[in-house]
């Protein structure tokens, strides 16, 4: 069962306590005139409730916490990192089902977002969306082509990791510009072979997302497009670091 149902459960069963004890309970209670103490059941269902539908709205419609496992996203991600999502950015969704209900707002091209994995959508993903639908995408020698244009890159040095990203040291660190003016920062791993992928079309509803960290990433060139509907928000700020203890540095950092 996911957090996310056992939450909508919870919510849903400490309300109903409540709601019927509003309506029967006590004034059985009442009417009984007895000095009888109000069940436990009762208590923690009220106390309980504001607390369990407050989480819920806060998680399901304005923002939700992750932790990054895997080093899929270096350098713009590390492990570690514990980030927020914005839940209403490409819409509102009902909790569990996903079923857009209001939809507003749009994914822009350049996005890191989270979404649940095409194959197995109890997991979640992270990754960054370079292909909107309609797109002709193609990776050719560690290279972006969105349309038949290259994807500018722009060489910035050597990369040197920390902690858990020090497997990561020596890799190429390039600015990569897939939006006007808002450069973000990729890994080329120079001792592992690319992967070309021929141009592949964007259904529509649907996208293309790859990770910042290029040849250590699982991701649409190998497993195919993210619907619309997998969408749960996008990644923009970084919360707490984590691995083998605090990295202040990166607490409080926006996601590019």
């Amino acid at each position: 069962m996911s957090f996310e149902l056992l939450l909508v459960l919870v919510t849903a069963i400490t309300g109903v306590v409540v709601f019927i004890d509003k309506l029967v309970w006590r004034k059985k209670r009442v009417e009984s005139a007895t000095t009888e103490k109000e069940p436990l059941i009762i208590e923690y269902a009220r106390s309980l409730f504001p607390v369990f539908l407050i989480v819920l709205v806060l998680r399901s419609f304005i923002i939700e916490p992750f932790r990054i496992p895997s080093g899929s996203m270096y350098p713009t991600l590390q492990i570690g990192d514990f980030i927020v999502v914005n839940k209403f950015s490409y819409g509102i969704r009902l909790p569990v089902v996903q079923t857009k209900i209001l939809p507003f707002g749009e994914v822009k091209r350049g996005d890191v977002a989270v979404f649940r994995y095409p194959l197995d959508p109890k997991i979640d993903y992270i990754k960054r969306i370079v292909g909107l639908p309609g797109d002709r995408v193609s990776y050719i020698d560690k290279k972006l082509f969105i349309n038949g244009e290259l994807v500018e890159q722009r060489p910035i040095g050597r990369y040197e990791g920390t902690e858990s990203g020090s497997v990561m040291t020596g890799a190429a660190l390039l600015q990569e510009l897939l939006r006007e003016g808002d450069p973000h920062e990729i890994l080329i791993d120079p001792n592992r072979a690319g992967q070309n992928m021929i141009e592949v079309i964007v259904p529509e509803g649907h996208y293309f997302a790859v990770g910042d960290n290029r040849d250590h990433s699982a991701d649409s060139r190998m497993w195919g497009f993210v619907p619309d509907e997998n969408l749960k928000g996008r990644a923009f700020g970084i919360w707490m670091h984590w691995d083998n203890g605090i990295q202040f540095n990166r607490i409080g950092k926006g996601i590019n």
